[in-house]
């Protein structure tokens, strides 16, 4: 979701959770709970957690602020059945190569990457048993808890773990000379291990700041967003505000008929309003925001964004509960309906027949097409837009496809606008598996980046007309897939088959091999499992152009080939 959070909620939050999972890592390596066995536990640990902060001077109601007790409490409807390491066991077997790459000092940058591949792996085949989508983000938490807990020999405390697995950057104090940190030490008695102070805390504590509001207009963090004349307020915006009355028109009521899209956050119906425009309404599930203001937050900045490739939004609605016997607000976004539907539906055909047209495969001049739509769209949200907004969910069913088949990125339910050059530690990590960068789905760290590594991979899937997991496949990840052939020369096993020609498997003289064979390794150096070696947006699409070369692409890390047995 789209969020401009003040210091508490935002840097704040997200460091006191990587601070605390420290503790929760600590208490599986003493107990081999992933969690903690009940509620009062969880209570009594986060009262303890508070008032070692407020020693440090902290404000009084940062983890009544930051967590709810309720997730720290061990249950079985997280990932795969699984509450003990016993579990975990007995689900994926003695040795995995987590308990390989995991286990050495990690503050060496070589391990750390070995070690955060061996956990996307991981994850994946616990994903692959559990078989629920929605669990994704609890996979990789239980897998960076069992890294840091279990596996890594100098412990979760340790600065290796500490840095790659958790994602903490270490301060070094200027007076003492000693690393800073706290770590909520949950295990015996749940008590605070205070190493030395709260690593500077890199968040300063003044007043004003702690009085600072969510963004102008807005009521502040303390008032809870509770305030029901929000409901009546609308942003600063050139969408128009529906009611709640007329969507459920457009809609027939919501009607099953009118269901074109489904998903972790929302439901999509096809409408028709007053005047005869044909509009997508997104049902916009409650866990998605935190309030109304927050939704209020993204209509307001999501109306501000003007691109060719971007799905224009055409209103709002948030109703106030009346209309729901629960007696909740819900919330609406109106969006131009796109004909041709999602890329999906015309990627992959075989698994859906909803688009009638979509049976047919996509051109060469479609896909080419289409690749540099979406490279435009985000091009203009990482640096055409002041600060540079971040995705955070690309992938084919985002991608809609106009009446001219022409891209337009949307659903921006996800996406976080950040500042310009700053990468972002997050705990609440969005996005869809397969799709989410290493480095963000294992220890939420969000850049640019992590929209590029999205990005490589639904031009390899556009190219290759496969799944970014094929988990059918011992070469499940498209990424280890296609670098492998493209290494060997062998481009034709690499592309979709229906653009190649009939004779001699060889590609059909009208594309040229060339422009192809660029567009692969665009794709595969986006997703290249090294941060620093993608490019940027802007430099991605003068590559796509041809108006800089491809760089010569690294080798992938030789763990990253393992599963690779015949290219």
């Amino acid at each position: 979701m789209l969020e401009t959070q003040s210091p508490i909620t935002g840097n704040c939050c997200q460091t006191l959770t990587s601070l605390y999972g420290v503790g929760i890592a600590q208490h599986l390596k003493k107990t081999a709970l992933f969690r903690l066995p009940d509620l009062q536990t969880s209570l009594s640990c986060l009262s303890d957690f508070q008032s070692r902060l407020s020693y440090l001077n902290l404000p009084e109601n940062l983890t009544t602020l930051c967590f709810r007790p309720q997730q720290f409490v061990n249950t079985s409807n997280i990932c795969a059945d699984i509450q003990t390491k016993q579990d975990w066991l007995m689900v994926l077997g003695q040795s995995t190569s987590l308990d390989t790459a995991c286990r050495p000092d990690l503050s060496d940058l070589t391990a750390c990457d070995a070690c955060v591949l061996a956990g996307f792996r991981v994850q994946s085949r616990l994903l692959a048993v559990d078989g629920n989508d929605s669990h994704s983000k609890g996979c990789f938490y239980y897998t960076i808890l069992y890294a840091a807990g279990v596996v890594n020999e100098l412990g979760p405390e340790s600065a290796g773990a500490l840095s790659c697995i958790f994602g903490l950057p270490l301060f070094l104090q200027t007076s003492s000379g000693e690393w800073a940190l706290v770590v909520g030490s949950v295990a015996a008695g749940c008590t605070v291990v205070v190493m030395t102070c709260l690593l500077g805390f890199w968040l300063s504590w003044d007043g004003e700041k702690r009085e600072q509001t969510v963004s102008e207009g807005f009521p502040s963090l303390e008032s809870g967003f509770e305030d029901d004349g929000l409901l009546n307020w609308r942003p600063k915006t050139y969408s128009l505000r529906f009611k709640f009355q007329d969507l459920e028109t457009a809609t027939d009521k919501f009607s099953e008929k009118n269901l074109i899209g489904k998903g972790q956050f929302g439901a999509v119906y096809k409408g028709k309003l007053p005047d005869g425009t044909v509009v997508a309404v997104k049902k916009v599930m409650d866990s998605e925001f935190q309030g109304d203001a927050e939704f209020c937050s993204e209509v307001e900045i999501i109306s501000t964004l003007k691109h060719r490739n971007l799905v224009p939004l055409r209103g709002f609605c948030v109703s106030d509960g009346s209309n729901y016997r629960e007696g909740e607000s819900h919330k609406y976004l109106v969006y131009e309906y796109m004909l041709n539907g999602n890329l999906d539906d015309h990627l992959f055909p075989q698994r859906k027949d909803r688009y009638k047209t979509g049976t047919r495969p996509m051109t060469w001049p479609q896909r080419k097409s289409i690749i540099l739509d979406v490279a435009n769209a985000l091009a203009y949200l990482h640096h055409g837009v002041k600060p540079p907004i971040y995705h955070r969910d690309i992938k084919p069913t985002n991608i809609l496809l106009d009446s001219y088949m022409r891209a337009r990125v949307g659903d921006f339910g996800l996406a976080k606008q950040g500042n310009e050059g700053e990468s972002h530690l997050t705990t609440r990590i969005a996005g869809t598996h397969g799709y989410l960068a290493p480095e963000y789905a294992l220890y939420g760290q969000l850049t640019e980046k992590s929209d590029v590594y999205s990005f490589g991979i639904v031009v390899l899937e556009i190219m290759c007309g496969r799944k970014a997991l094929d988990l059918s496949s011992s070469t499940f990840l498209i990424t280890d897939w296609a670098w492998a052939l493209m290494k060997a020369g062998r481009l034709e096993q690499v592309l979709d088959p229906s653009l190649l020609g009939c004779e001699d498997s060889v590609v059909d003289r009208r594309y040229p091999r060339m422009i192809m064979e660029r567009f692969l390794l665009v794709g595969i150096l986006c997703a290249h499992l090294m941060v620093a070696l993608r490019p940027t947006m802007l430099d991605a699409l003068r590559m796509l152009e041809g108006d800089i070369e491809v760089p010569s692409i690294p080798d992938r890390p030789l763990y990253g080939n393992d599963m690779i047995a015949s290219g």
